[in-house]
């Protein structure tokens, strides 16, 4: 195993986020509040512990294999999660450390739960920074799963290998231009989501913190009413589409726009499907209990179910008092995600789709056991290798949200808390179900040890599971 590999790039990351806190910092200064020294100092001790790192192991670039880079990423969101809790902690928020790294790690994961309250009167520092996290999260994210999940085999991450056009299993063959258009698009919908919040009558601060979490879908807000502190509709309508949007494979939207041709893609599809079938449900429930305009309920039902859907987390109102049909529908959403190649977390509408063929398969064959039925994916037979990962994925991602609720249960949360707070912090999703980590409640509450875990679980998630659970074998290690 080559540490340098590993320690260069993890100082060149420190360097990274020590340069961050300068926006914060001067947000703060603009402010006149004292936090801007917090940020300030942390950004100066940060920067040099990264500057250290880099010039102690300097020299001719060392390769980097493939269990250099899963360790890399490992440490990577684990110091880029401590690095990121320190002005947290020296803040004028008066939090714990457990505090403050749970709400970091809640941002880089774009999971966006929650332990603060009282955002309204919170300085402008802080809540930019929540919203940088998030926005860095977003496209590691999106590098993460195009650059490096496709050697792990976890399905979702071969999208383009399916296609018969491709002849290497990673875009463009170099990263320096895919990292270019990626960075284009990523800071193109940002733009275009600020420029139409602005438009919508969000203030300009308002409007930056809540394009960067929209587009990373993260879900952190400036208000403890999320989007309910937004009147009309107009803001819910354009907070759906750039939701919708960065749900959707971002290599996909690249490939289209240099193309000028949208083509068909089944798990965009599937996830149009679910997105309307769980709006119209949550419609015709939210009728019963809620008495507005049909247009105004139906915009809040397609809103929220588009934020859980999506694992963005924003909330219009507190859509579990809809009844107990309503909260069935959210607990399904938080298990499915968005698609692969994007900001979205959860199990993702690739996975699904894949599954569900292999299932139609399977049955085809039990009726008639001689014909040949093979899982298809547009017109584009599955691999075995990405069958294979895909399932052992699901088993992993099932025994994950069991063992993890089972902790929860044995640290004294009720089983609807627990269930919701396992699924939610392993799918990234944010706010869960409940009275307590309900969209209108936090994970305050919640005993330390609960949080540590729910930490550990977002990065596992993130992770896509098994690039975390690779350091857990003892051949990892071994040369």
């Amino acid at each position: 195993m080559n540490f340098r590999a590993i320690a260069l790039p993890i100082g060149r990351l420190l360097i990274l986020i020590s340069l961050l806190m300068i926006l914060p910092a001067v947000a703060d200064a603009f402010a006149a509040n004292p936090d801007w020294r917090v940020f300030l100092v942390s950004g100066l001790v940060l920067g040099t512990a990264g500057v250290l790192t880099t010039m102690a192991f300097r020299g001719e670039r060392p390769p980097i294999h493939f269990r250099e880079a899963i360790l890399f990423v490992n440490a990577a969101w684990f110091a880029f999660s401590l690095a990121g809790a320190v002005p947290f902690y020296f803040s004028g928020l008066g939090i714990s450390f457990t505090d403050a790294f749970f709400e970091t790690v809640s941002g880089l994961t774009t999971t966006g739960s929650t332990v603060l309250t009282g955002l309204d009167r919170f300085p402008p520092g802080i809540l930019l920074w929540r919203g940088l996290l998030q926005w860095i999260g977003g496209i590691g994210v999106i590098a993460l799963g195009i650059w490096l999940l496709p050697g792990l085999r976890v399905g979702g991450s071969q999208l383009f290998a399916l296609e018969s056009s491709e002849k290497t299993s990673k875009p463009y063959g170099q990263i320096a231009p895919f990292v270019y258009r990626l960075l284009l698009l990523y800071g193109t919908l940002t733009f275009s989501c600020l420029l139409l919040y602005r438009l919508c009558g969000m203030s300009f601060f308002n409007a930056v913190i809540h394009a960067m979490t929209t587009v990373s879908t993260g879900g952190f807000s400036t208000s403890d009413q999320s989007f309910g502190q937004f009147p009309g509709i107009a803001v819910y309508w354009v907070a759906t589409v750039f939701m919708l949007l960065s749900s959707v494979p971002f290599l996909y939207l690249i490939r289209s726009l240099e193309r000028r041709q949208f083509d068909r893609d089944a798990q965009i599809g599937f996830l149009f499907f679910f997105v309307t079938a769980a709006s119209l449900g949550v419609f015709y429930f939210e009728r019963f209990i809620v008495h507005d305009t049909p247009l105004h309920m139906f915009t809040l039902a397609v809103f929220n179910v588009v934020s859980v859907i999506t694992t963005t987390g924003y909330a219009a109102n507190d859509y579990l008092q809809f009844g107990p049909a309503v909260i069935a529908i959210f607990f399904v959403l938080t298990f499915f995600g968005g698609c692969s190649g994007s900001t979205a977390g959860g199990f993702k509408m690739f996975r699904v789709a894949i599954l569900l063929s292999y299932i139609r398969s399977l049955l085809r064959r039990f009726v008639r056991p001689h014909r040949v039925a093979e899982p298809r994916y547009q017109g584009h037979a599955v691999s075995g290798n990405v069958l294979e990962g895909i399932l052992v994925f699901a088993v992993l991602y099932t025994g994950t949200f069991a063992a993890f609720s089972v902790i929860y249960m044995m640290l004294e949360l009720d089983l609807e808390t627990a269930l919701s707070a396992s699924i939610t912090a392993l799918a990234n999703v944010g706010p869960g179900v409940g009275n307590i980590i309900g969209p209108s409640g936090t994970f305050q509450s919640l005993p330390d040890v609960a949080k540590w875990f729910l930490a550990v679980e977002m990065i596992i998630g993130r992770l896509e599971i098994i690039a975390a659970f690779l350091l857990l074998t003892p051949d990892f290690w071994l040369d």
